[in-house]
């Protein structure tokens, strides 16, 4: 068969053979499932019955006209606030950890480890560790003299409990942002530091000048990570706290799927689903009119 075709013919056969399981993959577990949610937002199915009624943008307005939905964005804030800080700390060590540190790849694997483990039983550990009459965090702030502190229901306190939730997300994040940004560390030059060294530039002039900017692409990319995952929370709080105390800690994403599952309306947690989508789209867009804003034109 191959042999009365020209070489370029045979090129192209193989290259479409090879792409299209790939793509024919790609069609069913992405495209399709995404343009059935865009039609269910349309209408008010409820699950499980054939009929679905169409009703138009009746759950958009839904979505935007109920208090009760939009608030729980404010819940995710504290997620975006400890990613932040995240990415801080994951910089600060990876460029002590790239430096002739002795013992530096232990401290590496150490940080890495909880990236490693299951979401799921981070969230049951750190569950003793807020527990308030037995954990392990008011155990160790009642011994070191901080009484006061020592009996504070981390995950019971409506101020505290989104924050307590996402300084679990920074344990258990921060290692892996520190060895992406560790790769990104090696990437540099290293004739850049040496020429900087002989001009006389201190190391905060080199971390500030060299070091950052070339960094950027990676920094921008771990941030887009970390604003979409604040506003996509999900295992910990439902796990830790079903959302409690009187929903202080229900994220976006278990408002769909409590709207979904609990109250059988997928019309409406498909349109949620939506606007979540778009709200990740202008995010990235914010971000990268932001952080470019100076840079090359």
């Amino acid at each position: 068969m191959f042999g009365t075709l020209s070489y370029n013919k045979q090129k192209t056969i193989i290259i479409v053979s090879f792409l299209l399981i790939p793509l024919l993959l790609l069609a069913t577990f992405t495209y399709y499932p995404a343009i059935k949610l865009v039609y269910y937002s349309f209408t008010n199915w409820d699950g499980y019955s054939p009929e679905k009624p169409w009703v138009g943008l009746d759950n958009y307005r839904e979505v935007f006209s109920n208090p009760d939905i939009f608030k729980v964005f404010t819940h995710n804030f504290a997620y975006f606030v400890m990613g932040i800080v995240q990415n801080i700390v994951a910089i600060y060590f990876a460029v002590v950890l790239s430096s002739r540190l002795r013992g530096k790849n232990a401290f590496r694997i150490m940080l890495f480890l909880p990236y490693i483990m299951n979401g799921v039983a981070v969230a049951f550990m750190f569950g003793y560790v807020f527990d308030t009459t037995n954990g392990s965090l008011n155990l160790f702030l009642d011994n070191i003299g901080l009484h006061h502190l020592a009996q504070t229901s981390w995950l019971g306190t409506e101020g505290l409990v989104n924050y307590s939730l996402a300084s679990t997300g920074f344990w258990r994040f921060m290692g892996y942002n520190m060895v992406i940004y560790i790769a990104s560390l090696q990437a540099i030059p290293k004739d850049i530091y040496e020429a900087a060294k002989i001009d006389g530039a201190g190391s905060f002039q080199t971390l500030w000048r060299i070091t950052l900017p070339n960094m950027k692409p990676v920094i921008q990319l771990n941030l887009f990570l970390t604003v979409t995952g604040a506003l996509e929370v999900f295992d910990l709080p439902f796990v830790l706290t079903k959302g409690g105390p009187a929903g202080a800690s229900q994220t976006y994403v278990q408002k769909v799927v409590e709207t979904a599952f609990a109250f059988n309306n997928y019309g409406l947690a498909s349109a949620m689903s939506i606007i979540l989508l778009f709200f990740v789209v202008i995010v990235l867009l914010v971000q990268q009119l932001v952080l470019n804003r100076g840079g090359d034109k």
